[in-house]
């Protein structure tokens, strides 16, 4: 099992990754009258930032790519924490403030968003500038749970609206429900990792592994619960 996570860990999880933007893609005509079409943007976005964050692993796994490993050496481009960093820890919650922003209706909640937003992405670029040589190096734990807080808030948010709506009724064909559901459930069983980073090292292969398999095993579910419902779910009049 070990070897076979060493081996296909990254293939497998840019695998489900790009069956979810494909289905994504090939969905489009369906829901690009809905809030849905950003939605689909945004997995489009995932698989090219998983393409782009996984150069470094590439040069390092294929012989091939050796003359442009050597060039890497010594920049930026050598580690992509900092890529993570700002398309993923940072983009992905200001992201989905903006999608929650689309599909709720209450003011008030709304406008916490937009409070809540500003405030992480300020807070994210005044964290990373004081921590800039750490910010090529390794990821940074406060962006990551101020991000994940900021994500949940968005889905009580949207929970809240739901159980007063009539929507709740035909729960399970809602996309917008099984969607904040499954994310969710994904930044709950993830983050707590965030708190074990220090221990990810190849000098302990127990812990990469079992991290391995949490991410691999929480990716797949999400993704495959995004690609059934987009093929399952009928557009939602926003």
């Amino acid at each position: 099992m070990e070897e076979f996570l060493k081996t296909n860990y990254s293939f497998l999880t840019k695998f489900f990754e790009f069956i979810a933007a494909i289905t994504a893609i090939l969905c489009y005509k369906k829901y690009k009258n809905t809030t849905i079409k950003y939605f689909i943007y945004f997995l489009v976005y995932v698989a090219l930032i998983e393409f782009v964050g996984g150069i470094p692993g590439y040069v390092e796994k294929y012989d091939f790519l050796f003359d442009i490993k050597e060039k890497l050496k010594g920049t930026i481009f050598e580690k992509n924490y900092w890529w993570y960093t700002i398309s993923w820890n940072i983009g992905a919650p200001i992201f989905y403030s903006f999608y929650f922003r689309k599909i709720l209706k209450d003011n008030r909640f709304i406008n916490t968003l937009k409070f809540t937003s500003f405030l992480f992405l300020v807070s994210s670029i005044i964290f990373i500038v004081l921590n800039l040589k750490a910010f090529f190096i390794s990821s940074f734990p406060f962006i990551n749970i101020f991000g994940t807080l900021m994500i949940l808030l968005c889905v009580v948010f949207y929970f809240i609206e739901f159980l007063k709506s009539d929507e709740i009724l035909i729960f399970y064909k809602s996309i917008n429900f099984i969607v904040s559901t499954t994310i969710f459930l994904w930044w709950l069983v993830i983050t707590p990792l965030v708190f074990y980073q220090i221990y990810y090292s190849k000098a302990d292969w127990d812990f990469v592994i079992l991290r391995w398999q949490i991410y691999l095993f929480a990716n797949i579910c999400m993704y495959l619960t995004f690609t059934f419902a987009l093929i399952w779910c009928k557009p939602e009049n926003d």
